[in-house]
């Protein structure tokens, strides 16, 4: 139960503080000193098992090797996802519920989105985004859709047992939705979908839009952790410049500077930590022995292994491989020698060449050849006795601004207030500067011996694709 409100600590107790190098303190619900048993907060959220797993997870897959700050994990980066997830929540509420009807409770609406982003990575597993694309895509899995299974089926006893946020309680009779909070972090297709509320789907860019309570945290949070000096991210005036109208999620004309910096600052850490070309280097090496390292340590469908999947995580491979170069099994042994270069530092492949691919003047979602069709035309390109020389090509993908036209996902609007109009056109004529795709392209080869051949090479390669593509070769 409550304390009483004239109790000196009344207005302390059920909460507390974390300290961040990002936000400074970032509040989070705890149990009140004369608990009720049957109520649970973030805090208990925050030390379960799944969520405390993220401890194990770097956030920064591969680009700790090459920024040695950063060895900040996922789990650090989903508390501040969720401090500004509340922030979001506590600004718009007023303008979602004037836009919507049926809109629960304000303190419900900002402990529903702190949730989520407090969980919106719950689904991960070692190296990341790198495990969904080399790993869980084979079985017809993302992160997002793991997330939905450990929200739904291992923490939903937690979730609906949650009666507050750090603002206050709950209305009389709300409850936690884990169907919320999955639905949230990945629209679902389909008739569940439509059954979801139009509140709910108008909140879901603060999770996964142009600037969300995740891409806001990261930008601010990895560059510092890197040592990266970044454009500004003006955190505050981004969100005091949104809002929710009839037509959905929106931006005040006004914000949009601010929202501009903050893409222009997103695209330069991509460029520059991200897809950094040592990064990539390492993330080519892995790559090839990826699949053979996980058919070993986890020969598994997520899905039906979600005790083993608990405990998978960057430490548990790296400490299982770092035995292996010692190991009497020929694959495992062949594999440890891989990883023990990689853990190392050893970088196997060196950059020989690199460009930029851009598209200009169509639709996003233009198809560019694959990395191996490029291979295999380089390959051609070059002198015979060039040919069979060991060279990868990488390809890394940015979408450098939000696409006023895409269908697919909540678009963002912009409230005009000379018209009091609320569109997306002056979205895309503010953004037009910015292409509406960019391919970092390089090649890498063992050393860097054929250099000049393999530049002469891809700049005949590039020179042939149509004409929408340009390069900066």
């Amino acid at each position: 139960m409550m304390p009483h409100a004239s109790a000196p600590n009344a207005q302390y107790d059920g909460s507390a503080l974390i300290a961040d190098p990002i936000h400074e303190y970032i509040s989070f619900t705890v149990p009140y000193s004369t608990p009720d048993h049957s109520e649970r907060t973030e805090k208990d959220l925050i030390d379960s098992p799944w969520v405390q797993r993220l401890r194990y997870i770097y956030q920064l897959q591969s680009a700790r090797w090459v920024y040695p700050s950063a060895e900040h994990s996922r789990f650090v980066h989903s508390v501040g996802a969720m401090h500004v997830a509340g922030r979001f929540a506590r600004h718009l509420y007023p303008f979602l519920e004037n836009a919507v009807r049926g809109v629960p409770s304000a303190n419900y609406v900002e402990e529903l989105l702190r949730v989520t982003a407090l969980l919106h990575d719950i689904g991960h597993g070692p190296f990341c985004h790198f495990f969904d694309d080399n790993y869980l895509k084979a079985f017809g899995l993302t992160h997002e859709k793991l997330g939905q299974i450990i929200i739904r089926e291992h923490l939903s006893p937690i979730i609906r047992r949650i009666r507050r946020g750090p603002s206050g309680p709950f209305a009389k009779g709300e409850v936690l939705d884990p169907d919320q909070i999955a639905h949230l972090i990945l629209k679902d297709k389909g008739k569940d979908s439509s059954l979801m509320p139009q509140w709910l789907n108008f909140l879901q860019p603060v999770i996964s839009g142009s600037y969300t309570g995740d891409n806001l945290d990261y930008v601010l949070r990895d560059s510092y952790m890197c040592g990266v000096a970044v454009g500004p991210v003006d955190l505050t005036r981004l969100i005091h410049y949104t809002l929710v109208t009839d037509k959905g999620f929106t931006i005040h004309k006004t914000g949009l500077p601010a929202l501009q910096m903050f893409l222009n600052t997103r695209m330069y850490l991509y460029s520059n930590v991200y897809y950094h070309r040592t990064t990539r280097a390492i993330d080519i090496h892995l790559r090839d022995i990826f699949g053979d390292t996980m058919r070993l340590v986890f020969p598994h469908e997520p899905r039906k292994k979600m005790d083993e999947y608990l405990t998978l995580t960057d430490w548990s491979l790296l400490e299982e491989v770092r035995s292996w170069s010692k190991s009497r099994h020929a694959t495992r042994r062949r594999l440890g020698e891989e990883w023990a270069r990689i853990l190392g530092r050893d970088v196997k492949w060196k950059m020989a060449y690199n460009t930029v691919l851009k598209e200009k003047g169509q639709e996003r979602g233009m198809d560019f050849p694959s990395r191996e069709q490029f291979e295999k035309q380089i390959q051609k390109e070059l002198p015979s006795k060039f040919q069979k020389v060991p060279f990868r090509v990488d390809m890394a993908p940015l979408d450098p601004r939000p696409d006023p036209k895409d269908t697919r996902s909540v678009p963002l609007f912009v409230f005009d207030p000379a018209t009091q109009a609320i569109s997306t056109e002056p979205l895309e004529e503010f953004l037009d500067l910015l292409p509406t795709r960019l391919i970092q392209f390089r090649i890498y080869a063992l050393n860097h011996d054929t250099d000049a051949q393999l530049s002469r090479a891809a700049a005949t390669v590039l020179n042939k694709v149509p004409s929408s593509i340009e390069t900066n070769v």
